[in-house]
């Protein structure tokens, strides 16, 4: 990697640090160019070079945090052999995120995040295969053997994560949902849709 590909990567990564940062304390509507560039040192025409502009930023913000939201679920899902430790998991690992990273977690369930997905779900998806797949692959071969209840993958997904994500936005928007607490009784219940 050259000189200048390296100066980018570091430019790419202040802005989208100082732009979770302003995103964690002042909303949506406090990220801003101008707050931006005051926060990352970044000047505007490299904010606009890298990103086209606020929006994109807020997009490659999301893109980059959903991936590691989707890695982390991938990584505890397929860690397990079987269905129910691995459905468990995912679960807790999502309330984890959301306790641990509440800014990004803000930011991934936000309108903003929404629109995007509408928007751009098969691209989003298509960047987000390589994390995706082996998810796909461990609920196809776990309802194949039977050691899930017999309903195509997406049905399994929303029904694993439906509830994982109403309780994330509760939280995130109203405060009143404990995550601890969640995260000791919801994987059962959660188990309990999918088991066969």
């Amino acid at each position: 990697m050259s000189r200048k590909q390296q100066r980018g990567e570091v430019t790419v990564e202040r802005v989208l640090d100082a732009a979770l940062d302003l995103y964690a304390r002042e909303g949506e509507a406090g990220l801003t160019v101008s707050a931006l560039t005051r926060a990352s040192g970044v000047s505007t025409g490299s904010v606009y070079h890298h990103f086209g502009n606020l929006h994109g930023v807020v997009g490659a913000l999301a893109a980059r945090w959903l991936g590691h939201l989707l890695g982390e679920l991938s990584e505890a899902l397929t860690a397990h052999q079987e269905a129910r430790p691995g459905i468990e998991a995912v679960v807790r690992t999502y309330l984890d995120f959301v306790r641990t990273e509440p800014a990004a977690a803000r930011l991934l369930h936000s309108p903003f995040a929404d629109r995007e997905g509408e928007a751009r779900a098969a691209e989003i998806r298509d960047n987000q295969e390589a994390r995706i797949s082996p998810m796909e692959r461990w609920l196809d071969a776990h309802r194949a053997a039977g050691a899930l209840v017999d309903l195509p993958t997406p049905v399994i997904e929303a029904l694993v994560l439906g509830p994982v994500i109403a309780l994330a936005r509760r939280h995130l928007t109203l405060g009143d949902v404990d995550l601890e607490a969640a995260a000791r009784r919801l994987p059962d219940l959660v188990w309990r849709s999918v088991a066969p």
